[in-house]
């Protein structure tokens, strides 16, 4: 499998990220594309706005939020997104790319175990 690297969206591309991926389901604010350096957006793979608006961050629910979550990506739109991404990574490396200020706490990490998996 190809290497799956994630970084903030704030921080500058590096030339080994391959593929840029945003993986949120809102445009960065104050981020403009030219700076966000993304080749693909999917909005899809993304919590929708219902579980990201549950989970809030609170670290006591990220068990119950990442179950929930993997319910998500296992369905519809969310499933195709996933499919991309697993193409996307077969051709070579992929950035995750998101504006989360706590990557551990967030959706990525799930994103990344599907993946891997």
């Amino acid at each position: 499998m190809a290497t799956i690297n994630v970084r903030r969206v704030y921080d500058d591309p590096d030339p080994a990220d391959g593929t840029r991926v945003l993986v949120d389901r809102l445009w960065p604010r104050g981020v403009s594309k030219e700076r966000a350096a993304v080749d693909v957006w999917l909005k899809e793979v993304a919590p929708t706005g219902e579980l990201r608006d549950w989970y809030h961050h609170d670290r006591s629910r990220y068990e119950e939020f990442d179950a929930r979550y993997r319910r998500e990506l296992a369905d519809g739109p969310a499933a195709e997104a996933v499919e991309q991404l697993r193409g996307l990574v077969r051709g070579g490396p992929v950035t995750l790319v998101t504006s989360v200020k706590n990557v551990e706490d967030s959706h990525v990490p799930t994103i990344v175990a599907v993946l891997e998996e």
